[in-house]
């Protein structure tokens, strides 16, 4: 059995569990691209495309000669829509040479789980072929894929091949324009996300150029007990909210002039009276974790924690999903926009913090998160470690603690863990302060300040 993944170190991992009946090979990524020149698309004829071969030396042609003879090829590419392109293309690629059968011979070729039949009393036998994606790469993951085969989905090659023709029709055209109005910008591209992106930065721009700015000032007063000028745990920061009995706006402070007259206000009173506590009132709020990691919350953390840019997030993810160094994947695949996890990871997770926090930091049922977005497709799992069991600790020992991978696995160990913890119980604390109105009365009962304070219930 012919085995077909993208990657040589994914393709060590796979060979590994699946032992000597199956070949391995890595297509080094994508084996097609469009052709380089004017007519790649044409929409006139139904969008035809017309590709060229683009793998890298000598891997086509052992992919080749290795499908001549293998009794079944398996395409396990990546499970996403690109994983998908490359498995289409790999067998659009073998049906062109002969190596396996035309879809559309003999009905479409297929069985009804999706393997090219071979022929029957003819002078070819073609090799079977089939489908199968894993999202972790781990020998229970690829033994439960390699028995749930499937064909190449339809939809998501057309999904493929539409944003393919997208961005050969509007890139072609505008990298043109680009260049020609930019000389200096003969490396760079414009096309699909490139123009709309552009488009947004240049509108945000323009507003930020048309914001009137607008003075304002606030009143903050430090306040301390009576008797206690040298203790500054004593001191805590109140805010002037209402003047005259008026509770302030934003913008009613709009000069310096009128700060000045409110903060005299608040000092008359102290000086005549002082302030006292009026109310004091407290609420619990409890602050749920946040879900595990998508692709773009992934690297936006990355970007603020790590301090990683978003191609080097996305390649220290593919090792840790490859487990490069490791021996087995560490994490679950890393281009999704899922939020969910399965049940037995969950369970897993929750098992492990029972063991490592106890019973308080496991709510009673497992915490559950949806996408906010309409559009997202949810067909992976939330980014997550393959077993939470496998610690950053261990990680950062074999594979070294300044890598990028093991400063990532970290990252995303903690994300996912504490994603199915109990919610963080805050007491959010208000403190009302009015007035002694002991002298001049009628300004001083008009004034009044705020303080706000939290302490942390639980952990």
């Amino acid at each position: 059995t012919l085995v077909i993944v993208e990657s040589p170190a994914k393709a060590v991992s796979v060979q590994k569990y699946l032992g000597p009946d199956h070949l391995v090979l890595a297509s080094y990524g994508h084996v097609r691209d469009l052709v380089t020149k004017a007519g790649s698309v044409i929409p006139e004829n139904e969008f035809e495309m017309v590709w060229a071969e683009r793998g890298a030396g000598g891997v086509l042609r052992d992919i080749f000669a290795a499908a001549r003879n293998a009794e079944k090829i398996v395409l396990a590419t990546d499970p996403d829509r690109e994983g998908e392109a490359i498995s289409w293309h790999i067998l659009e690629l073998l049906t062109q040479k002969g190596i396996v059968r035309p879809a559309g011979e003999n009905g479409k070729g297929r069985d009804a789980g999706g393997a090219h039949l071979p022929k029957e009393g003819g002078r070819q036998t073609y090799p079977a072929v089939q489908r199968v994606t894993f999202t972790e790469v781990t020998k229970s993951a690829v033994l439960a894929a390699f028995s749930n085969p499937r064909q190449v989905s339809e939809a998501l090659v057309d999904a493929y091949l539409a944003r393919r023709a997208l961005d050969y029709l509007f890139g072609f055209s505008l990298s043109g324009v680009l260049w020609r109005k930019m000389p200096s910008a003969q490396r760079l591209s414009a096309g699909r996300v490139q123009s709309v992106a552009l488009r947004l930065i240049c509108d945000r721009e323009f507003d930020i150029e048309k914001f009137t700015k607008q003075e304002f000032w606030t009143i903050a007063c430090d306040l301390r007990k009576p008797g206690n000028s040298g203790d500054s745990g004593d001191l805590f920061v109140a805010e002037l909210t209402h003047v005259h009995g008026t509770k302030l706006g934003k913008m009613d402070l709009a000069c310096l002039a009128d700060a000045e007259t409110a903060a005299l206000d608040v000092l008359s009173a102290n000086d005549g009276g002082g302030f006292s506590v009026a109310d004091v009132s407290e609420k619990e709020i409890a602050r749920k974790p946040k879900p595990p990691f998508t692709t773009s919350t992934m690297q936006q953390e990355a970007s603020s924690k790590l301090g990683f840019g978003a191609g080097r997030t996305m390649s220290a993810a593919q090792a840790l999903y490859e487990g490069r160094g490791w021996g087995e994947g560490l994490i679950t695949y890393m281009r999704t926009d899922g939020l969910h996890v399965s049940n037995e990871a969950v369970g897993e997770i929750r098992n492990a913090v029972t063991s490592e926090f106890g019973a308080d930091y496991v709510p009673r049922k497992p915490n559950v998160y949806k996408s906010k977005q309409k559009n997202a497709q949810e067909a992976h799992e939330a980014c997550r470690p393959v077993s939470v069991q496998v610690l950053p600790l261990a990680v950062g020992t074999r594979l070294g603690r300044d890598t990028d991978e093991a400063r990532l696995y970290k990252l995303i160990w903690a994300r996912t863990v504490s994603s199915q913890m109990t919610p963080a119980i805050t007491k959010r604390v208000v403190v009302d302060v009015r007035p002694n109105c002991s002298v001049d009365s009628e300004i001083s009962s008009s004034l009044r300040l705020r303080a706000n304070g939290s302490q942390l219930v639980f952990p």
